[in-house]
């Protein structure tokens, strides 16, 4: 499905071409449009949801809980969001607020989605086995079930920006110096030769003290070694190859292959690798960005929030057992209450 398309049905967007998504919120292309529809399809998921919990005290409570389970989510992102975003600017990431939206909204799309789906199951356990404390276990697990999976998106959303350097600080921009001059003026060469640097063309009869030099090229140490002991150069036409290329005989590697700057593998002959490139050890650990190891944090103080928001919100089943009411005095918490069930089953 094209990005560009307007459609409700985002959530098919968001798990066919999730790596479309990502890359939409890396560039920041039209993200207020994406996160609209993601709000209006996660707010009509979650409203069919509530509608079914509530059903199973009245039509009155199951308008009331169609109401009440979008307003949960969206004020637990309302009061978690902004921790989200402040802590990654001191940790030095470059996410934006659109962007920081955008990903947290993209977890709440997946995870209103699934619990949507999980309503005719819901249902079907409120019609054949109407036991309140069973029916409340129930929906709670659908519930902390459709969050990790939601939650796990996020995760992947904030790995994917962590690839491209989003949670990074930006890299400086000092300019790099100069590894060899651009020319030798004619008539003077060098009195000392860097190791594994020789000119590229000497006249012929012409001493050390004589002759023009084009431009300096890198040969392996030990040919440089190899010199005359008159000082001649070697043979001008064996040229060392390009810095980022393999040759022929180095490690079997077919001749023209190439690496990224600064990418050479373990073993590549130092004096054909560019000047200050050090070389890449295997096996090494990367280093984990202080963001990735803060959004795990803070994924633990969503679900605390979003859980006393729960408890402050409830009614969302309804006590078959007590009259209709809006919202219930704030006694206990939520896990005392979740464990009361579970004994009392």
């Amino acid at each position: 499905m094209s990005g560009d398309r307007p459609s409700p049905l985002v959530i098919e967007r968001i798990l066919r071409d999730r790596q479309g998504i990502w890359q939409q919120i890396v560039a920041e292309g039209d993200l207020n449009a994406l996160t609209g529809r993601m709000l209006a399809s996660s707010a009509v998921a979650l409203a069919c949801y509530g509608a079914v919990l509530g059903a199973f005290h009245s039509p009155l409570m199951a308008l009331t809980s169609a109401l009440k389970l979008p307003l949960l989510f969206l004020v637990t992102l309302a009061i978690c969001l902004p921790t989200l975003y402040l802590f990654n600017l001191v940790f030095g990431a470059r996410l934006s607020v659109r962007q920081s939206l955008a990903l947290v909204m993209v977890a709440i799309t997946v995870t209103s989605m699934l619990a949507v789906a999980f309503a005719p199951i819901s249902l079907f356990f409120l019609i054949t086995a109407p036991d309140y404390g069973f029916f409340k276990l129930l929906n709670v697990a659908i519930l902390t079930l459709s969050a990790l999976v939601g939650l796990r998106f996020l995760t992947g959303g904030m790995q994917v920006l962590n690839d491209h350097g989003l949670l990074a600080p930006a890299p400086s921009s000092a300019p790099a110096q100069a590894t060899a001059p651009a020319t030798v003026p004619a008539g003077a060469v060098p009195a000392t030769v860097p190791a594994g640097v020789v000119p590229a063309a000497v006249p012929a009869g012409s001493t050390g003290a004589a002759g023009a030099v084009a431009e300096p090229v890198a040969v392996p140490a030990g040919a440089a070694a190899g010199s005359t002991a008159n000082g001649a150069a070697p043979d001008a036409t064996t040229a060392a190859p390009a810095p980022g290329q393999v040759p022929a005989q180095w490690n079997g590697q077919p001749a023209g292959a190439s690496f990224p700057p600064g990418m050479m593998p373990p073993g590549y002959p130092a004096a054909q690798r560019p000047f200050g490139t050090p070389p890449v050890r295997r096996g090494e650990p990367t280093q984990r960005p202080a963001s990735m190891t803060l959004l795990y944090i803070w994924i633990l103080l969503f679900g605390f929030v979003g859980t006393q928001l729960a408890w402050t919100l409830r009614p969302f089943f309804g006590d078959p057992d007590k009259d209709f009411s809006l919202f219930r005095s704030i006694d206990g918490n939520f896990y005392a209450e979740i464990l009361r069930t579970i004994a009392n089953l």
